[in-house]
């Protein structure tokens, strides 16, 4: 009979900063960010007020955890215009997708490879299928005009989308319609540029393989990899988060 290992609390927090890339080695290049997300499957792009034990983009960027901006200061913190353009290209390559999980303006980033089992736990199953507003609908009839522009037009910036659907929509019903849209996986943000801002795209469109395989795959088969692909419960929001203009400005 083979006698257990127990690791030490010391030994176990090494373990962690290594895999988070917390050890003094940070992530520099589009190949250390793919390992990176490879290695821990998911992440958040800022840490949050409230520590808990989640690996984040930024931190992996820095090669530390010390000091690090949560979303709110993150316009303030010189490191987050590196890592924000870094995890932008994890994006472009299809390596990472985000997802919109938490009530803060916070990417959440999860690998390709497990993405399409988070789809079918938290997608929709007929993607292309427009959304339809009504009493009982998930959808504001904001949110159902703003995907059907998407799917038309996109990938198109938020600030097309405002000029397009009438400049008297305010920045934040945008963001709310948006949010509504991407809680449910139907689009997704696909780019990112100082002078236009985000970009978006309708999901099935960005990632068909991905969305095809998540629709393939039944909710049970999903839940038998659920530790790894649902993140800790604190983290899963209860209402479409706003997404925020801190990325347009």
């Amino acid at each position: 009979m083979l006698n257990a290992v127990l690791m030490t609390d010391q030994e176990l927090d090494q373990l962690r900063r290594d895999k988070w890339r917390l050890n003094g080695h940070p992530v520099r290049t589009l190949e250390d960010a793919r390992a990176f997300i490879e290695s821990v499957g998911f992440c958040l792009l800022y840490p949050v007020k409230q520590p808990v034990l989640v690996p984040t983009f930024i931190g992996a960027w820095a090669g530390s955890d010390e000091r690090l901006p949560t979303w709110q200061h993150a316009f303030s913190d010189p490191r987050s215009q590196d890592a924000t353009d870094l995890m932008v290209r994890l994006l472009r390559e299809h390596a990472a997708y985000e997802a919109n999980l938490i009530d803060q303006n916070n990417a959440f980033l999860v690998v390709a490879s497990i993405f399409p089992y988070f789809y079918a736990l938290a997608g929709e199953r007929n993607p292309k299928q427009a959304p339809k507003a009504g009493p009982r609908s998930e959808y504001s009839q904001l949110a159902c005009d703003a995907f059907e522009l998407i799917r038309r037009e996109g990938p198109i910036s938020q600030q097309k989308m405002r000029d397009v659907l009438g400049g008297s929509i305010s920045f934040a019903a945008l963001d709310h319609a948006l949010s509504e849209l991407w809680s449910k996986l139907r689009i997704t943000r696909v780019d990112y540029n100082p002078a236009e801002g985000a970009f978006w795209d309708v999901l099935y469109r960005w990632a068909p393989d991905a969305v095809r395989e998540g629709i393939s795959l039944s909710v049970g088969e999903a839940a038998k990899v659920e530790p790894i692909v649902r993140p800790p419960e604190h983290l899963q929001r209860s209402r479409p988060p706003r997404t925020s203009t801190s990325r347009r400005r």
